[in-house]
């Protein structure tokens, strides 16, 4: 996915109903009882996304009865990014910082999940994200910050080569959260 359909896809509209076809299917279809790292992060932490995604397999979404065209399916695909291939959506159980509302991407680099947060320390956000992703049997390889542009930068690895990064700054009095979560890593 990319060019034109991507950016088509970031309209607050279409990403609610991709959130709600995504629930759905993951409702329908969903394994359960998974002893994944996203599983133990829907089993250990309070503050969750509802951005679920299917389980993890190829990286072609597969059609569903209630969204006919490609641009309307649920972010259930991968997608090539100058850091790496990431899923496109986050796993149910993906910790989301209190108060977070999804946000649009900005026409940047494709990520798995971008939000924001009115005011906020970046600092404080950073170490909440590295405690909940440590407790959710993911490793820190390192937490960078505050950079010159005062942003953190956490990077984490999971089994295997799963691997993610937790991009948190501020700007024009909101702090965004953007995340990358690899190909690698499960997704559901």
């Amino acid at each position: 996915m990319s060019g034109p359909r991507l950016r088509a896809m970031h309209t607050p509209a279409r990403r609610l109903l991709l959130l709600a076809t995504a629930a759905l299917v993951v409702v329908s279809c969903g394994p359960a009882g998974s002893a994944t790292p996203a599983a133990s992060l829907a089993a250990r932490s309070p503050s969750m996304s509802s951005a679920p995604a299917s389980p993890s397999g190829p990286s072609t979404p597969k059609p569903s009865a209630a969204e006919p065209s490609p641009a309307t399916r649920p972010a259930t695909s991968q997608t090539d990014t100058p850091w790496g291939r990431v899923w496109d959506a986050l796993p149910a159980g993906f910790p989301r910082f209190p108060g977070s509302i999804p946000a649009d991407d900005a026409g940047g680099d494709p990520v798995t999940a971008r939000f924001a947060v009115a005011g906020g320390n970046a600092k404080e956000i950073a170490s909440w994200f590295q405690a909940r992703l440590e407790a959710a049997t993911f490793s820190t390889e390192s937490l960078s910050g505050p950079l010159e542009d005062g942003s953190y930068v956490l990077d984490s690895v999971g089994d295997g080569t799963c691997r993610l990064q937790v991009v948190i700054g501020p700007l024009g009095g909101m702090t965004f959260v953007t995340i990358r979560y690899g190909a690698a890593c499960p997704n559901g």
